[in-house]
């Protein structure tokens, strides 16, 4: 941060200047966020002491408290080189009221609990445990900092940029003195990612320097950023269909909606727009939209490419559960690689938080009779199998309502099995489901919106689903094969069993397995005369990718009565993930993934997953649950799945992408973008742009590209940034994915998201897209 350079010592009238500017500085960021004058935002500037918690013997006093810059958390370090930490209040994922997390629990007592609160970060980046003098003020921390994320979030993407901009600048002026020399203007656009020749630094500098004194202030800077900011590919835009004393009138707005966009829409809309993006109240008045309005629109939802109407819920929840693509999860518990990475109750709540609706939990005898989870014959740490659950419970429908399948890899005793079946039926209570809904024996799945708020074990079970009717339900303790994954797991730990090897189970955890019993699969003949609906099978990727390969059209049958699971292969020791789209294609329901990993794969899963208000639930498509259906996404037939279009994307500009090496002030991107799809064989490619050099401000492309689409139900599209290197492997910049049934044509502002799959603040692409029929 600026006020952290080494610097001359301040007299007092220049502290006492200085300091004024600083609280003058915090005010416009605040108004800038719409927190002007808030008492919550006055407490966070001042700041104070809190106790960082790092284990049970490291507790100690350090002093927070947040930048004028509203953006920026700094706290006090004792290290030897670093005496300031800062992070930014971007980084933060959720901030935790109470023990919330493993650190506090394990290190604080319970009488603490309301003194106590982390802040959770973005990726790998490890919780700040904290701990305040009172409960109040633990509060008060928690809701204020809440409330600046909430209104951070809530920013428009140019409120988002204008905010980064400007605190860029002030970082640029090294002897805030509120003005800009030629240096710092060269140093404030090598930080902002542009990098110009000096001839044209200079050109633009003079332009501003109206008072010729050698440096911008005011009204000049005022002047140079309205230069920086300005979008040619917006002027053009707005210039064609400002047809009215130089603006958009609401007649003009209509025909830009109807011939660009491509929307049905009525002179209604127009002025509702009107309404609520135009900030000018003379244009406002006359039902006019300026080029600042008309720029407002296009960065709000109506301009973005993903269709409003789809950001809720808007399929129908009330069809079967096996009729629906499920969020599901591998290894949930967890964090890193699954050979010695930490396993952690916090994995799971990062996969639920991401709507996964599927998690997965490897039990094992512990220690003291207590269940454990952990990656089995390996290095990974070991949690409480009690511990996970609660934490399940606790964080399983914050994102979403709908139902929690719990997949079991049962390794256990059968007295630590019947503790499992008691910490299950204790802590998720009437939320677990324990048996079938209705009074009679179902012959089908029960609906998502049936299932609202409850949790589905999957696992082995002793006898058939009758048995809960018929009261003939007094097998004891028998041995079943044991879970496919379970012994491929024990293959890949180098303890080779027969396939068939045999476990006890519990009945008191057999008679919880409802609608997802495990069965060992046979084939699909098998399958259809002899599996009962919720017998539902586990096949490993490489069985899965051959019976989509050669029986497609099976498995796609076999998936519209049943559900399947996919899980990576053991051999996956990174836990790298396989591709999801293929196995979507045919029909499968629980493709699990390694949520810890990010990958392209997990980006096609959270564009699959993004629509229907992000609910872990995506209704497959008619031919996909129709019986009478043909479908073969290898060998396109004819048939309703076939709906031939041409999609044209033009790739226009981007904004504000992201340095990424910020340490060296030299390095600038050379963005390109790839646009992919991907979808059934037939529709997958790939097409990318030229580089552009050494501009990842405001890049600008204009190239357009075709694609022939015959399957858009399966499609999905992905935009790639990456920064060109001509002697090595590209640097991934960004990505953003969607169904391409959820994209909205015409121009439209695409964000960017990280590796992890977090949002890049105020970075993003500008594109025309036109999805046609085929004539």
């Amino acid at each position: 941060m600026s006020c952290l350079h080494k610097r001359p010592k301040r007299t007092t009238s220049e502290e006492l200047a200085f300091q004024e500017q600083v609280k003058k500085v915090a005010q416009e960021n605040g108004k800038r966020l719409g927190l002007e004058g808030d008492p919550d935002l006055q407490f966070l500037l001042i700041g104070g002491e809190l106790i960082k918690i790092r284990s049970s013997t490291w507790k100690k006093n350090r002093l927070f408290k947040l930048q004028e810059d509203c953006k920026t958390l700094w706290h006090e370090s004792h290290k030897m080189f670093k005496k300031y930490h800062t992070f930014s209040i971007d980084d933060i994922d959720s901030v935790r009221m109470g023990r919330q997390s493993e650190g506090l629990n394990k290190y604080t007592d319970a009488t603490v609990e309301e003194q106590c609160f982390s802040i959770i970060f973005k990726g790998r980046k490890r919780n700040l445990d904290l701990m305040a003098i009172s409960g109040g003020e633990a509060k008060q921390w928690v809701n204020s900092l809440n409330k600046l994320i909430s209104n951070m979030r809530n920013l428009n993407r140019q409120q988002k940029s204008e905010h980064w901009i400007i605190n860029c600048m002030r970082k640029a002026d090294k002897n805030e003195d509120n003005k800009m020399t030629l240096k710092e203007l060269k140093h404030f656009l090598r930080q902002i990612n542009i990098e110009v020749d000096d001839t044209y630094a200079e050109e633009i500098f003079k332009k501003c320097d109206e008072s010729n004194s050698g440096s911008l202030e005011g009204a000049e800077i005022k002047h140079f950023y309205d230069l920086l900011t300005q979008r040619e590919e917006i002027d053009v835009i707005y210039g064609k269909y400002a047809q009215t004393e130089g603006q958009m009138s609401a007649r003009d707005l209509l025909s830009f909606l109807l011939n660009e966009q491509r929307e049905q829409v009525s002179m209604e809309d127009a002025l509702k727009l009107i309404e609520k993006y135009e900030m000018d109240g003379t244009a406002k008045q006359k039902k006019h939209m300026t080029k600042d309005g008309f720029l407002m629109y296009l960065h709000q939802e109506e301009g973005s490419i993903l269709n409003p109407a789809h950001k809720l819920v808007y399929q129908d929840m009330s069809q079967p559960l096996n009729h629906y693509y499920i969020s599901s999860s591998h290894n949930t518990y967890l964090m890193e690689d699954q050979l010695k990475g930490p396993s952690s109750t916090e994995a799971y709540i990062k996969a639920l938080m991401k709507s996964c609706r599927c998690v997965e939990l490897d039990c094992w005898d512990g220690a003291n009779g207590e269940p454990v989870i952990y990656h089995g014959y390996t290095l990974t740490s070991k949690v409480l199998f009690r511990d996970v659950i609660k934490a399940i419970k606790e964080y399983a429908f914050k994102t979403s309502d709908y139902p929690v399948i719990l997949s079991l890899e049962n390794h256990c005793t059968v007295d630590q099995q019947k503790l499992m079946a008691h910490h299950l039926i204790s802590i998720l209570g009437d939320a677990l489901v324990t048996k079938p809904l209705g009074k009679t024996m179902p012959t089908n799945f029960p609906s998502p919106e049936d299932l609202k708020g409850k949790f589905l074990i999957k696992g082995k079970r002793l006898n058939k689903l009758d048995a809960a009717f018929t009261g003939n339900n007094s097998i004891e303790e028998d041995t079943v094969s044991e879970e496919d994954e379970a012994a491929d797991c024990k293959e890949n730990g180098q303890k080779a069993k027969s396939k068939k090897s045999k476990i006890k189970l519990a009945t008191v955890l057999s008679d919880i397995v409802i609608y997802c019993k495990s069965v060992h699969f046979n084939g699909f003949e098998q399958a259809k005369d002899n599996q009962a609906f919720y017998e539902m099978s586990s096949f490993k990727e490489s069985k899965a990718f051959n019976l989509a390969d050669s029986s497609a059209t099976a498995y796609m049958h076999h998936n519209m009565d049943k559900l399947s699971r996919i899980y990576p292969a053991g051999s996956r020791t990174d836990s790298s993930n396989y591709n999801p789209v293929p196995m979507w294609n045919v029909g499968c329901q629980i493709v699990a993934l390694n949520f810890q990993t990010p990958s392209k794969e997990m980006h096609l899963n959270q564009g699959r997953f993004l629509p229907n208000g992000f609910s872990g639930y995506i209704l497959k498509p008619e031919f996909q649950r129709s019986l009478s259906s043909q479908f073969d996404p290898n060998t396109l037939t004819k048939g309703p799945w076939l709906q031939r279009k041409v999609f044209h994307v033009m790739v226009i500009s981007a904004q504000q992408l992201p340095k990424l090496n910020k340490d060296k002030h030299t390095s600038i991107v050379d963005p390109l973008v790839r646009v992919e799809i991907c979808g059934v064989p037939a529709d997958n490619a790939s097409k990318e742009t030229q580089y552009i050099e050494n501009n990842g401000f405001n890049p600008m492309w204009n190239e357009r590209f075709q694609f022939n689409i015959q399957v858009p139900e399966l499609a999905m599209v992905q935009f790639v940034v990456e920064d060109y290197d001509s002697t090595t492997q590209n640097d991934f910049i960004g990505q953003y994915c969607l169904p391409l049934t959820s994209v909205q044509n015409g121009y439209r502002h695409v964000p960017l998201l990280t590796k992890r799959g977090d949002v890049i603040c105020s970075a993003g692409l500008f594109v025309h897209l036109m999805l046609l029929d085929v004539q």
